[in-house]
């Protein structure tokens, strides 16, 4: 169970990550993604990087 919590608060970090880089255009990749420049995104990102923190801390436990 420990193993399952830190791969997918690793995932849910690395994706909230992305999606913080894509909404604030740091990341415009890929070109054509609706996510770029769109603040809102980086919202999510910071949702679900903070999310994914609370997984990984719990798999510590």
């Amino acid at each position: 169970m420990r193993r399952l919590l830190l791969v997918a608060g690793l995932f849910a970090t690395a994706l909230g990550l992305l999606w913080i880089g894509q909404g604030t255009g740091t990341v415009p990749w890929p070109r054509s993604s609706f996510m770029v420049n769109q603040l809102h995104w980086a919202g999510y990102g910071a949702a679900m990087a903070g999310f994914g923190l609370v997984l990984i801390w719990q798999s510590n436990q």
